[in-house]
């Protein structure tokens, strides 16, 4: 007779904890509504462990201090409260985790009343936000550093089919290092709103936190996007490891 033996559930500890701060209204809330779900299923799947907050209300140095990831998921770069700008700094500057910021991150100036943070100004490539595209375009993203461990499986260039297309004062190509662009010949519709060169995706290697912006993050239908979603998911696993 075989001997019974009990079945045990093992349970592996998570690789890192992310942190994920993001909007739950106006019209980048059926984006985010759509991360959650990729996200947490990511997570089950890779074997990390991810959190959310709304708002910076929580965040300092204790706080901050159990994630190796934040994700700033559609959050804007205004209206946080001191000491979360306090902490975050400290976060980014002495390496105490990665950070990667989606397209409301990069919305830099004076809004709802609120100074812009000069700070993340200059962490964003010393770039102040100008226009976008109210009515949206199709358009072609183009690789630049195809070696970027961001970039491993992803296409040398690919469509987003529906996106706003920030544009700044400046380019931050002299200060950080660009790892995508967007071919804005290739707009549809075609739009005046232009700013030439015209980065996507990219890193400020002046931090010592691994950290990247993507400026895509508007339609939900991105998530439907095999590119986009190698791109996400590289960046969480690349800006979580020191």
């Amino acid at each position: 007779m075989l001997p019974l033996i009990a079945a045990i559930s093992i349970h592996h500890a998570p690789k890192f904890h992310v942190i994920a701060l993001y909007e739950n209204g106006g019209h980048h809330v059926e984006y985010t509504k759509r991360a959650r779900v990729w996200l947490d299923e990511l997570a089950t799947k890779d074997n990390f462990a991810i959190d959310y907050i709304q708002n910076t209300d929580s965040i300092d140095d204790e706080f901050l201090g159990k994630y190796q990831l934040f994700i700033q998921l559609d959050f804007p770069p205004y209206a946080w409260k001191p000491k979360a700008v306090d902490a975050f700094v400290k976060y980014i500057e002495e390496g105490r985790g990665g950070w990667i910021g989606f397209h409301h991150a990069s919305l830099l100036g004076e809004f709802d009343g609120y100074p812009m943070w000069q700070w993340f100004s200059k962490f964003m490539g010393d770039i102040v936000y100008k226009n976008y595209i109210p009515g949206f375009a199709r358009a072609q993203v183009n690789v630049e550093d195809r070696h970027h461990p961001v970039m491993r499986g992803v296409p040398s260039h690919f469509i987003v089919e529906k996106d706003e297309w920030y544009t700044y004062n400046k380019s931050p190509r002299p200060n950080v290092h660009v790892i995508a662009s967007v071919d804005e010949k290739t707009y549809t519709p075609d739009s005046e709103i232009k700013m030439g060169d015209h980065p996507v995706v990219w890193s400020n290697p002046a931090m010592k936190a691994k950290n990247i912006y993507i400026f895509m993050g508007h339609s939900p239908d991105l998530f439907d996007n095999k590119a986009y979603t190698t791109l996400f998911r590289n960046a969480i696993h690349w800006a979580a490891t020191k």
